[in-house]
């Protein structure tokens, strides 16, 4: 049990996001490490191995799609604090499969649990929802982007600075932290959803395609929901060639390309904890959302055509500045639904999260794959972040559409 009266509702805000530092610390730890460790076992090239990264993060984001609505329907129903300790007891034990994993089949088992167990972000979300007033959420939903931005600070730096004493280092440094996470969460970490705001779960809504229909329920819903899946889409190509382009065509290393994540995330650590809450009440949530949008278009094509490497850097400190865009979306949905079905809504988010996640891996790591093998057409081992430009236009064009509801507007006037 909690050690603190359920009640006690003002610093629950901030165990949740220590938690979530922890969390993402860990992962952000064993980033630059997976391409390197497939390209050690597998003995492919960068083009080949670009394939297998894209398919291990394929099996993460399948299992995600399917167990995210089912986790989010168990939170309505027993409470957010233990569907976060089972995430994160997944999460670690995927850690540790990774740290043992003799051979790829292992991998993709570890990583199929990772998914199954992916509740992390969107139970989280739910909590901070459930103690949140509706005008302060999006300004609440970027402290979470800043945890993980936090994480991915140390994170990277770190796992490519273990990675050079051996590429399992990082993965059992990782799973050490989850422990420790998970352990904090049982000591400290208080309830917050009361029995009275509970309901019953229902399996037609937590089916991955019977959840995403409480996105399609209304014209500015299904926008959002669109937005919210063209930003994890272009994800895709971050998570699955950012390291391997670098690696060919600048000569990166391991501890160079998780300097370059812990800027990435040092960015979206700065905007989205100490900017988002100046300048999404400045701007309103809509035009938030337009404006990120729209810097991170310019930083996926600067990634893409960078001549040199000062570029890519260039091009990640802008994408910070885009980092203003998840808040503003998760804020705008929140807002739509009552409180009784946050954890739902906040599952179906991310099954679309886990569906787009799906296919982006695969899309990426081909488009990488035909761009640098031998019968390309020309050398671009920067063309999967020219996809992930133009998926941020159609979350341009999405979100341009969508009216803000008549309750948000009275809250933030």
């Amino acid at each position: 049990m909690s050690l603190l009266p359920h009640g006690h509702r003002r610093p629950a805000v901030g165990f949740i996001l220590v938690t979530l530092v922890i969390d993402a610390l860990g992962f952000g730890l064993v980033v630059p490490i997976v391409p390197s460790l497939v390209l050690e076992m597998s003995g492919l090239t960068a083009s080949g191995a670009a394939l297998w990264v894209g398919t291990l993060l394929t099996a993460f984001s399948v299992m995600q799609f399917v167990c995210a609505p089912i986790l989010g329907g168990l939170s309505d129903r027993f409470g957010r604090r233990p569907v976060i300790l089972l995430s994160l007891a997944g999460v670690g034990m995927n850690y540790a499969m990774l740290a043992w994993a003799p051979s790829l089949i292992w991998l993709f088992l570890g990583r199929m649990i990772a998914g199954a167990t992916a509740a992390n972000a969107a139970t989280a979300s739910a909590y901070i929802a459930d103690v949140t007033p509706p005008q302060l959420r999006a300004s609440r939903f970027g402290l979470i982007g800043a945890t993980f931005g936090l994480g991915f600070v140390l994170g990277p730096a770190v796992g490519g600075l273990l990675g050079t004493y051996g590429l399992r280092v990082p993965f059992m440094a990782a799973a050490a932290l989850t422990a420790c996470n998970v352990l904090y969460g049982l000591l400290v970490l208080p309830e917050s959803l009361p029995p009275e705001r509970r309901r019953a779960f229902e399996w037609r809504r937590a089916n991955p395609l019977g959840s995403l229909k409480v996105l399609t329920s209304s014209p500015n819903l299904g926008r959002l929901a669109i937005a919210w899946g063209c930003t994890w889409f272009a994800m895709g190509a971050l998570q699955t060639t950012f390291v391997l382009a670098n690696q060919l065509r600048f000569n990166w290393d391991t501890q160079q390309n998780g300097l370059a994540l812990a800027l990435a995330g040092l960015g979206s650590a700065v905007v989205q904890g100490l900017l988002v809450r100046r300048i999404i009440p400045r701007f309103g949530e809509l035009r938030s959302a337009l404006i990120g949008s729209s810097l991170t278009v310019v930083s996926y094509l600067l990634i893409a055509f960078a001549p040199f490497g000062w570029v890519v850097l260039l091009g990640i400190v802008i994408q910070a500045g885009g980092a203003i865009t998840n808040p503003a979306v998760q804020g705008l949905v929140s807002a739509a639904v009552p409180a009784d079905r946050q954890g739902e809504t906040q599952g179906a988010l991310s099954s679309i999260q886990g569906l787009v996640a799906i296919v982006s891996p695969l899309v990426a790591s081909s488009v990488f794959a035909h761009f640098t093998g031998p019968y390309a057409l020309i050398l671009l081992p920067g063309a999967p972040f020219v996809v992930s430009a133009l998926a941020y236009c159609v979350s341009l064009w999405a979100v341009s559409g969508v009216r803000p509801a008549p309750a948000l507007v009275r809250a933030e006037a």
